[in-house]
């Protein structure tokens, strides 16, 4: 596969449909909801209830046997209306777990803050978006952050990385300042973390603790719009579940790494078909359901590749 270990001068590692297609789990005769990988959200709040409903919905799309949400009553309201087979507020059965999508984590509530902790010290693997990025310091787990540049100071200050953000650190400048410095700050942060780091963008940069890294060039500018993370978030732990279950739970750390990569593929694709973008034609406006909806017909094209 196309990631690895060299510096970004030596080589760059692009993520490919072949490469996203030999980390996706096709269902067989044998399989059942329970053996294709069960995930657990916990997203969404009352102030941004859609973010329940898009990783929901990214989770389905992906390929997950079962999808269980857990959170506010008003929300799951949405969540069932939206997606009628979600199990909501009931059941502990998961293989992995997405927190933090919809969530603010300054007015996030001490409930549910605890909640995300217990999932991040289970054996578990997660997925941390947004408002679960502060309580990367608590884990026991396997886990794969998914923060936007705008959250990476997040993830960083509370592992003693890029303490001058506090001032104004250079952060922002490093991430403008070319590839070879983005990629450093997320392998630097993926080291630090000891978990896999995912940096969403028009490059989206994957890297592990072991120095691991590629990157996902398969989207469309469109995907610049409210919601597709939140979509891309349930994506990854949907193909994570189906990982988990496929190798017993042996999976760590190293192991999410082309996971993440394989979910950012198949959602960078999902927008590039919902958008009628290619190399003839520069596409049109999505939404984050239009994305949603054509991870199906992504998952299609990367097994065209095999």
């Amino acid at each position: 596969m196309p990631g690895g270990y060299a510096r970004p001068s030596d080589e760059t590692f692009e993520w490919t449909a072949a490469d996203a297609a030999a980390h996706l789990r096709v269902p067989t005769a044998a399989d059942h909801k329970y053996s294709r990988g069960v995930v657990l959200l916990e997203t969404g709040s009352p102030a941004y209830p859609g973010a329940a409903a898009l990783t929901v919905e990214g989770a389905w799309r992906a390929g997950a046997g079962m999808v269980r949400w857990r959170g506010d009553a008003d929300v799951a309201r949405l969540v069932l209306q939206r997606r009628p087979e979600t199990v909501v507020n009931t059941g502990e059965r998961f293989d992995a777990a997405v927190i933090g999508s919809g969530v603010s984590a300054r007015d996030r509530e001490d409930e549910v803050t605890a909640r995300f902790r217990a999932l991040l010290r289970s054996e578990a693997p997660t997925v941390v978006d947004a408002g679960g990025l502060d309580l990367v310091t608590d884990l026991r787990g396997p886990v794969v952050v998914t923060p936007h540049e705008r959250e990476l100071g997040e993830v960083r200050i509370p592992l003693g990385l890029g303490i001058d953000d506090l001032d104004g650190d250079p952060l922002p400048r490093r991430l403008r300042a070319g590839f070879a410095e983005r990629l450093l700050a997320v392998r630097e942060t993926a080291v630090a973390l000891g978990g896999a780091v995912l940096l969403k963008g028009a490059e989206t940069i994957v890297a592990t603790p072991g120095g691991w890294w590629t990157v996902v060039r398969a989207g469309t500018p469109w995907l610049a719009t409210a919601g597709t993370g939140d979509v891309l978030a349930g994506a990854i732990g949907a193909v994570i579940a189906g990982a988990w279950q496929a190798t017993e739970g042996a999976l760590d750390a190293e192991d999410l790494g082309p996971l993440a990569a394989t979910a950012a593929w198949l959602h960078g694709m999902a927008g590039r078909l919902a958008a009628g973008a290619d190399a003839a034609a520069p596409g049109r406006p999505v939404t984050a359901l239009d994305v949603a909806h054509h991870l199906p017909d992504a998952f299609a094209a990367a097994l065209r590749a095999l």
